[in-house]
């Protein structure tokens, strides 16, 4: 059966991760597979040393309080878990890559008693290379909101389409609409007919799957701010990014499109590396 990875340290932001796996998983009858790394230069003890009994323990104490408490929401599914070592970032991905995970979903910050988990830029380093897409919410998000309403914003890159597929079938399991927002970051108009060339492709896409879509078009010169804000008016419960988008002078200053979603988005980002061309029915 396929699977959702949700990546844990027991703070209240990956239990609200968490709580957005098991929503996803509920719908589409996928097992949620929680993963917790051990960072040995934060814990100051390995998991294999005769120190770690006690930690390990504790862990794999708060991992069945986790399932005691969501297995009811998964009749038709499997939760469990498995503790790693190593690099968080790395070993997540490898996690998924193991059991062929169908997308990862965590938390972007998080402190807890046994590590302050997503520090520095480990949340956007796991984006990067992920090999399925991820799905991230920052504290404070309403995890139990249903995905009703989707924003898929589309620019002249060639890749920004690959997010279609993943984004529908999300849409096929809650009944969502999709705004599909054609974005003009340029005044050029060979650029903005790019755009609208893509927007036509995506929206026959979604048509021919039978989602339910709205089409509409925004210039602005930061991705990052006008997406936001449109998200805002319809009041989104997901926006679909790829990892790489076009830039302009000032979102060169202020660091990737990507990050400054995932940093800065008062809803959860769907983010997919654009090497990652889902091959998935929806239907």
């Amino acid at each position: 059966m396929a699977n959702i990875i949700a990546a844990i340290d027991f703070s209240d932001c990956s239990v609200n991760a968490l709580e957005h796996a098991v929503s996803i998983a509920s719908r589409g009858s996928l097992d949620v597979h929680m993963v917790w790394v051990n960072n040995p230069s934060v814990t100051k003890t390995t998991i294999y040393s005769d120190s770690s009994s006690g930690l390990v323990d504790e862990i794999k104490s708060q991992f069945q309080k986790l399932i005691d408490k969501y297995s009811p929401e998964l009749p038709d599914s499997t939760i469990d878990y498995a503790i790693r070592e190593g690099k968080i970032y790395r070993e997540i991905i490898d996690e998924a890559k193991e059991i062929e995970s169908l997308c990862i979903i965590m938390g972007t910050h998080g402190i807890s008693g046994f590590e302050q988990f997503w520090i520095g830029s480990n949340a956007n380093k796991l984006i990067s290379v992920s090999p399925c897409p991820v799905i991230t919410l920052r504290t404070g998000v309403d995890a139990k909101t249903e995905m009703r309403v989707i924003l898929l914003p589309v620019d002249s890159t060639l890749d920004t389409r690959q997010k279609v597929p993943f984004t529908a079938y999300l849409a096929h399991l809650f009944d969502s609409e999709i705004y599909v927002l054609s974005i003009y970051a340029s005044k050029y108009k060979s650029i903005q007919k790019r755009v609208d060339l893509y927007t036509d492709q995506v929206c026959a896409y979604l048509e021919d799957e039978g989602i339910k879509y709205h089409r509409d078009v925004l210039s602005c010169d930061n991705l990052t701010t006008g997406t936001i804000e449109y998200a805002k008016r319809i009041r989104a419960n997901l926006i679909s990014i790829m990892t790489e988008q076009e830039t302009s002078p000032f979102n060169l200053l202020v660091g990737p499109y990507a990050q400054q979603m995932v940093n800065n988005s008062p809803y959860p980002v769907l983010s997919i590396n654009p090497f990652d061309t889902m091959q998935m029915s929806t239907r």
